[in-house]
């Protein structure tokens, strides 16, 4: 396994300054956030390291070249939009830019896109599981035809009113993933296993790693730290955010050795990246470098 870092949090930067911090810190491997060039929609996204729209073969030889001069790899192209929004304008813009993304994969020889399914937030699973069907079938058959395989995380999307009360995301369960693997029968679509969101839904995070073996293409590290008494007084049908917070890697509530030793159980030789939106880490850059360090250096010592 390899330790790399999500690059949205360090959304100022432009590419070259990215990687250099990246590769400065110590980390071997680097997700890069690929929004559209436009005003984020809310935290952590609109962050855009590569253009994709308009990725030629020179800009694609430049960027394989810096990063292998820095000695840093991409683990994979990340856009995570909601495509099955209700609004047929912003969901169609979202798949447009998905397949440009699935393009840049498949230039400069990544071949992986992270991203989330998504969701009509109004409908029910099983509306939804119907979307399913009709949007993402041919995104996967174009992904198969590209040879470029799509990992989805497993983030509800779910945090306040705006996603209120579906989630904008559908792959949140171990029982929606089997659902969605029936429809989507392809080796090419697959997860990125993020364990902290099961532990604000109290699903266990360790066993659906073994079940999942061969889907599991990218992991992410971050942590959520449950706030009980907070939860005793709101319940579970409250805002998440009421009741659980983002933390760094080892601030929250995610035991990584049990999680890292279960990788190892099923042999995941892949790309795994820190995600940091622990908003007791922002404020300035500094503040921001110092949880790209912590965060390395606490990991470390279950994967090296």
């Amino acid at each position: 396994m390899k330790i790399g870092l999500v690059s949205a949090i360090l959304e100022d930067y432009d590419f070259k300054k990215m990687i250099d911090t990246v590769s400065g810190i110590g980390y071997e491997c680097v997700e890069v956030a690929c929004w559209p060039k436009a005003k984020a929609e809310r935290r952590y996204a609109g962050v855009s390291h590569i253009d994709v729209a308009n990725l030629g073969d020179k800009e694609a030889e430049e960027i394989l070249s810096y990063c292998k001069e820095k000695n840093v790899e991409i683990s994979s192209l990340a856009f995570y939009p909601n495509t099955m929004d209700g609004n047929q304008e912003k969901r169609a813009a979202n798949i447009e830019h998905l397949y440009k993304v699935i393009d840049a994969s498949k230039k400069l020889g990544i071949n992986l896109v992270t991203t989330f399914i998504g969701r009509d937030q109004t409908k029910t699973v099983e509306e939804n599981l119907d979307l399913v069907k009709e949007i993402w079938t041919p995104i996967v058959c174009y992904a198969e035809e590209k040879k470029v395989r799509i990992a989805i995380e497993n983030c509800p999307m779910l945090f306040d009113g705006d996603q209120w009360p579906g989630g904008q995301n559908l792959m949140t369960t171990p029982v929606i993933w089997r659902k969605v693997f029936e429809i989507l029968d392809s080796d090419y679509i697959g997860i990125n296993y993020d364990p902290s969101h099961f532990v604000w839904q109290m699903i266990d995070y360790i066993q659906p790693l073994y079940e999942f073996k061969d889907k599991i293409f990218h992991v992410h590290y971050k942590d959520i730290k449950l706030f009980k008494d907070k939860l005793k007084e709101c319940g579970t049908m409250a805002y998440p955010l009421q009741y659980m917070k983002p933390k760094l890697p080892g601030l929250g509530d995610v035991d990584w050795g049990k999680y890292v030793s279960a990788l190892t159980d099923i042999g995941f030789e892949g790309y795994t990246c820190i995600e940091i939106e622990d908003k007791s880490f922002e404020g300035s850059e500094e503040r921001v470098l110092d949880s790209l360090k912590l965060s390395l250096r606490y990991m470390r010592q279950f994967v090296i």
